[in-house]
């Protein structure tokens, strides 16, 4: 059979699938989420590459190649509200709005920072010498 895009299309939507599969199993792992927003990035991409490149306006097109290709423009119009609501759930699991990619600033806050090594601080913990009474 004549296809109107090549496997490429399909092996790009179908892993993407496959991650958002594996992000919705896994409830708490960011990165699983993570790599599902960013294929479905990826994917926004490579589809208008893909309609651009495969779509010839000037030729006659079967009921099978036009369908397909309606399919195609219809699943790129509703990615972006599927990355919307994939970044609504990276941050209901607790992902941050900045991009972190491992290096740290160089002033640090250390207004919570609390030494140890001082013998003359009052412990943040009640007084193990008093026995708590027990219910009868």
């Amino acid at each position: 059979m004549n296809y109107s895009f090549p496997a490429s299309y399909a092996w790009g939507n179908f892993s993407v699938l496959a991650v958002g599969i594996w992000a919705i199993v896994q409830r708490d792992s960011l990165d699983a989420i993570m790599m599902f927003l960013t294929g479905l990035l990826l994917t926004v991409l490579t589809d208008i590459i893909h309609i651009s490149i495969f779509y010839r306006s000037h030729d006659h097109f079967s009921d099978l190649k036009r369908f397909s290709l309606g399919m195609a423009i219809f699943s790129l119009l509703l990615k972006p509200l599927s990355c919307y609501l994939v970044y609504r759930m990276y941050r209901e699991r607790g992902g941050e709005y900045a991009l972190n990619i491992g290096v740290s600033p160089a002033g640090r806050d250390r207004s919570a920072y609390e030494p140890i090594d001082q013998q003359g601080a009052a412990p943040h913990w009640p007084d193990s010498s008093k026995a708590a009474q027990q219910p009868y």
